[in-house]
């Protein structure tokens, strides 16, 4: 897979054909003619992407939302361009899918201006099927099939969370109500929360673009960015099922907790309720003072033991028979 450099240029024709450019040459920094337009990318955290951004005449407004350090997807308009910030799972090794990336476009009817800190696989998706032949033929296409990729790429993420969620709501309906499963659901459904924290406003951002009266966006540029919210939105509406889904399996497993706790705190209530009076009768005949019957009789103490054993297999009866043990 490409790796995206500090900096890098493409010329496109706007018939599917890219052309890789050097940045510093001139022909590369100044608009395309026609149907072509250019497309330079840099990355933020370098010295030199930063500086060689900070040439390419943009206005502060555009290079401070360009280099900005957080950011939340969305679209401006802004002149006769619109400013577009764009966020995909992250899919470094060791990294978290919902540690999303953010990616940023300043777009013209010739040009596109991108910048990003993070390694971002759909844009490299991007570059490798332009090196296949199958590049935009327009600015705003560009934009509508890098969402694609983006969503593309968040798919096998939400997926996972589904099996995932599977697993311990099968394992629910089996009685398994382990602490690890506890455990698993709370950050299932923070992984949804934070996935969802995005998708929705990166639907908004493409939602407003395709709507934008931009005269460099045809009908075909606003169907493909329809068709990438709408991506988007059924994603949206996958992690909100999963995040509703974790709470009931949360739900059912806290009360099947309750409802054994409750079971366990009865049957303990009930063998209390019959000790109690056995309790009573011997704490009577065990007090240390005269007058106390069966005192001076060898066989008295068996003939409590008989009473105190008919009294316990009394009151059972009469728990059995009111139906306080269920």
């Amino acid at each position: 897979m490409t790796q995206i450099e500090d900096i890098i240029a493409y010329r496109f024709d706007g018939k599917g054909k890219a052309v890789r450019i050097d940045p510093d040459d001139a022909g590369g920094l100044h608009p395309a003619t026609g149907t072509e337009f250019l497309w330079v990318h840099i990355r933020r955290d370098s010295d030199e992407g930063t500086a060689f951004l900070g040439n390419l005449g943009l206005d502060n407004f555009i290079f401070d939302a360009l280099t900005a350090q957080e950011t939340r997807p969305r679209c401006t308009v802004h002149g006769d361009g619109v400013l577009v910030n764009l966020r995909g799972v992250n899919l470094q090794p060791g990294a978290e899918p919902e540690d999303m990336v953010s990616v940023r476009f300043w777009i013209e009817g010739h040009r596109i201006v991108g910048a990003g800190r993070r390694t971002l696989h759909a844009v490299e998706d991007l570059i490798d099927a332009m090196g296949r032949g199958q590049s935009p033929s327009s600015p705003g296409d560009f934009i509508a099939r890098l969402a694609l990729r983006l969503s593309d790429r968040a798919e096998p993420a939400v997926a996972d969370l589904n099996e995932e969620l599977d697993t311990l709501e099968e394992a629910a309906l089996e009685g398994d109500y382990s602490a690890e499963s506890r455990r698993y659901l709370p950050r299932i459904r923070q992984k949804a929360i934070a996935l969802r924290r995005f998708m929705v406003p990166q639907r908004d951002a493409l939602t407003t673009m395709e709507i934008e009266d931009l005269d460099w966006l045809s009908e075909r540029d606003r169907s493909r960015l329809r068709e990438a919210a709408e991506r988007v939105t059924r994603l949206g509406e996958e992690l909100d099922a999963i995040r509703d889904r974790a709470q009931v399996v949360h739900d059912q497993i806290m009360d099947e907790r309750a409802e054994a706790m409750n079971r366990n705190m009865l049957l303990l209530s009930v063998v209390t309720a019959i000790f109690l009076p056995l309790g009573l009768v011997t704490g009577l005949l065990g007090i240390n003072v005269g007058g106390i019957p069966g005192a001076q009789n060898s066989q008295a103490f068996f003939v409590v033991c008989g009473l105190l054993a008919v009294l316990a297999a009394l009151q059972v009866y009469l728990v059995r028979r009111f139906g306080l043990m269920g």
